[in-house]
């Protein structure tokens, strides 16, 4: 059983910075993070394999870095020039190594005030 402890969450400014952290207890092997806005379909912003490769969504490239410590089985949203459509519910979603399960964190709020 995986479990994903989030946090990081806050409110800031538009153009402020704010790091996400999602701790993992089990193994794990990809990585992401994912946002719900209000009104808007939920998408996945950044996501990383266990073998450290990268993907981030267009939205974000270029302000938004994801990055996993795995020696504390932790992965990282570090996200700069924040705008007013980047607020939402972030949730880091993991998949099991061994069980191939999805696991969700219990998401945290960020806002971004204009």
């Amino acid at each position: 059983q995986v479990q994903l402890v989030e946090s990081g969450g806050g409110l800031v400014q538009a153009g402020g910075s704010l790091r996400l952290s999602c701790a993992a207890s089990g193994s794990i092997s990809s990585m992401d993070w994912y946002r719900q806005g209000p009104g808007r379909q939920g998408e996945v912003v950044a996501s990383i394999t266990g073998s450290g490769r990268i993907n981030c969504a267009d939205p974000v490239k270029g302000r938004f870095t994801i990055s996993r410590d795995n020696a504390k089985n932790t992965v990282y949203l570090q996200m700069t020039g924040l705008r007013p459509e980047d607020t939402a519910v972030y949730y880091c979603r993991a998949v099991g190594l061994y069980t191939r399960r999805d696991y969700w964190g219990q998401g945290t709020q960020v806002t971004v005030s204009s």
